[in-house]
């Protein structure tokens, strides 16, 4: 039963022409589906209405093939033919109840419009966002009103399409907040003052209407602060100006915060609700619907929020994510049932991959039509077996759980005394706290089930796992670090001095810590090497971390944290090296060499701390299967670390998957093909 406290969040909202079932607002985001997949796409947004949330945005759809981002894989509306795999969206929408929107854009500086060849349009005359070399050309009075033509089309294709919610996108990457901007230094009426810098904000919104006509809403995303300093937009000087010149215009307000990376950052940099400081003062200048972002996963502070008056929607798209059933659990009372995000941003990855989304917390996002797959339901067993689960850490918690909502009979074992495995150690690191809500929710869900036995403390030997009588043994005995030094720079064991201590982040995780001068070799690149290094730097350790990449931790530019990282690094008093490879160590010293012209260096160092790669701990599935000729009925399989190394997130999937496909002689995969015959 639901807590009247929350009751507040289940009063509908005037959008314009239209009403919102509830205050739960899925803002627009990336998903790598887009209009390549849009069967995939309107699966996903489906699941999102069928879990309660009241609206439910596209992410980015270009309304011109002036403003092509390919490769990314996102959505447009350049014609006619791009109406059809909208519009499958919009139904799977309405199918459940919601209001379906869509995120009509037009980039500006990070379009090079590498798959259409127009020449790219904004403000001024500049280069083009990254290092593409082409540059943007200044757009004159005839561009600005192509511009309006273009964008009023696209309008009135949403409409066609179904759409109930227009969005003008005012986004950091998009031609309208490229004008609002201070940095837009044009001298005619669409630069200088405010009122000027927002005129093509007004004039977008007004044929947003026009093209939509009387039954759609119209909606703005808005940066409402640039993170930019003196140089950029700033709420308290001109972010919220700019909203009271246009407060009554749009049937709702969408804000954001800054760049992609500041309006989502990772759980390592920035708690719940980080925004509601920029959010504060913006209901005193506007009448309409306002709606923010801030990984909402508690809902106190939803309640509280609406409650104050800071908002009137709760925004949200990682958190629906990791749970697309959100609303409905809070409506239903079942808060311990939430999947809550764990901020890592692995979604984020999904984009810059160009492929399904996917999630660390909700293994099914992506594959709701590809596999067939819910995120609340899941077939019930197709026979008795019982199954014997080896190891709790991500993939054997997600397996044991998966198998035991299908009804199976399941036993899981664990040798630590603890359940969590890599997340209860990894959790321990700092900024990784949250990531042990992988742990927690699966755990809080398998104590539910009466057909689920855990042991702790239980280090099965080959023999033991045979004699347990299970019909199907799984192993997620998970993985190790490696001592040698291999990994993507190293293809062989590198000469290492005795006479140096070698530590790996197993040791450092289990409260074995080097001290003195160490050096961080990281030829891992995502997040590890970072949070080592930051770890020892406040044990009192001097700490250099050295990478053969060409930045530290390179993977985070996919999940939006390379800069945060290297900045919290250096406050710690890190020093970082890239572009040099482990060649060896000496009594005191490690040897390096630089990738780039061969130049040998050495490292002075007490100590060397290897994040290269990890070897599977897959002793138990060698001897079992070198055994199982004396039980051949007996079915053993590997899920997680322990069969291929990974991060969380496709540990979580591989034991999702086989909970799925266990006993399923037929496993669905859908591809989402051209049809040559409907295009000749």
């Amino acid at each position: 039963m639901r807590d009247p406290r929350f009751d507040i969040l289940f009063e509908t909202v005037q959008i314009g022409p239209l009403v919102a079932r509830n205050r739960f607002y899925q803002t627009p985001h990336c998903n790598g589906m887009g209009n390549l997949r849009p069967q995939a796409h309107a699966a996903m947004r489906g699941i999102k209405a069928e879990g309660g949330w009241a609206v439910i945005n596209t992410e980015h759809c270009s309304v011109h093939p002036s403003g092509d981002l390919m490769p990314e894989v996102l959505q447009m509306l350049w014609d006619d033919g791009d109406i059809p795999p909208l519009a499958l969206m919009v139904e799977a929408v309405h199918e459940h109840g919601s209001l379906a929107g869509v995120q009509l854009a037009y980039p500006a500086y990070y379009n090079a419009n590498r798959l259409t060849r127009e020449v790219p349009l904004g403000p001024m005359d500049r280069p083009v966002s990254g290092n593409h070399p082409m540059q943007v050309r200044g757009m004159d009075k005839s561009d600005i009103k192509n511009l309006l033509g273009w964008w009023k089309a696209a309008a009135v294709r949403a409409r066609k399409a179904g759409f109930d919610v227009l969005n003008v996108d005012g986004n950091f990457s998009t031609i309208a907040f490229q004008f609002i901007s201070p940095r837009n230094q044009r001298t005619d009426e669409y630069g200088g003052s405010l009122k000027n810098r927002v005129r093509l904000l007004r004039e977008l919104i007004e044929v947003t209407r026009e093209g939509g006509g009387d039954g759609c809403a119209v909606s703005v995303r808005l940066i409402i602060d640039e993170l930019f300093g003196p140089e950029g937009l700033r709420a308290a000087d001109e972010g919220i100006e700019a909203i009271s010149l246009l407060a009554e215009l749009p049937d709702l307000w969408d804000l954001v915060v800054g760049t992609w990376a500041d309006d989502s950052p990772t759980s390592r940099f920035a708690a719940e609700n980080d925004h509601e400081p920029f959010m504060v003062g913006i209901k005193s200048v506007t009448s309409k619907p306002v709606v923010g972002v801030g990984r909402f996963t508690s809902p106190d502070t939803m309640a509280s929020l609406i409650r104050r008056g800071v908002l009137d929607m709760i925004g949200a798209a990682r958190p629906s994510i990791a749970d697309p059933f959100l609303p409905k659990k809070i409506e239903e009372g079942r808060y311990e049932d939430i999947r809550e995000c764990i901020g890592c941003n692995i979604c984020v990855s999904s984009h810059f991959a160009m492929t399904n989304l996917r999630c660390t917390q909700n293994p099914t996002m992506g594959e709701e039509w590809r596999r067939g797959w819910h995120p609340e339901k899941i077939a019930l067993a197709k026979s008795r077996s019982s199954v014997l689960v080896v190891g709790a850490g991500p993939a054997g918690l997600e397996c044991a759980r998966a198998l035991g909502e299908r009804g199976y009979k399941v036993t899981l074992a664990e040798r630590e005394g603890f359940l969590g495995g890599r997340v209860t150690l990894e959790g321990k690191l700092p900024g990784l706290g949250e990531w042990q809500r992988v742990r927690d929710w699966r755990v809080t869900q398998l104590q539910k089930l009466p057909n689920i036995e855990i042991y702790k403390g239980s280090d099965l030997s080959a023999a033991d796992t045979l004699e347990f009588g299970s019909d199907q043994i799984v192993l997620a005995t998970g993985a190790r670090w490696r001592r040698d030094g291999v990994g993507r720079a190293a293809h062989k064991a590198l000469p290492f001095d005795t006479a140096l201590p070698i530590f790996t982040p197993d040791d450092v995780m289990r409260g074995s810590l080097p001290g003195g001068n160490v050096t961080v070799y990281d030829d891992d690149h995502y997040y590890m090497g970072a949070v080592i290094a930051e770890k020892l730097a406040l044990e009192g350790c001097k700490v250099t971390l050295v990478t053969p990449a060409a930045d530290i931790s390179s993977f985070t530019v996919n999940t939006l944290e390379n800069i945060r990282v290297a900045k919290r690094l250096f406050e710690r008093g890190v020093t970082m090296i890239t572009h040099r490879s482990l060649l060896g160590t000496g009594s005191s010293s490690a040897r390096f060499m630089d990738v780039r012209t061969g130049e040998n260096s050495e490292q002075r160092a007490d100590a060397i701390v290897l994040v290269t790669a990890r070897l599977p701990n897959s002793e138990l599935y060698s001897q079992l299967v070198s055994g199982i000729a004396e039980k051949p009925s007996i079915r053993i399989s590997r899920v997680g670390d322990c069969e291929a190394p990974a991060a969380i997130f496709a540990a979580v999937y591989s034991g999702h998957r086989f909970a799925q496909e266990f006993e399923d002689s037929s496993p669905l995969l859908r591809r989402e093909r051209i049809d040559l015959k409907a295009a000749g």
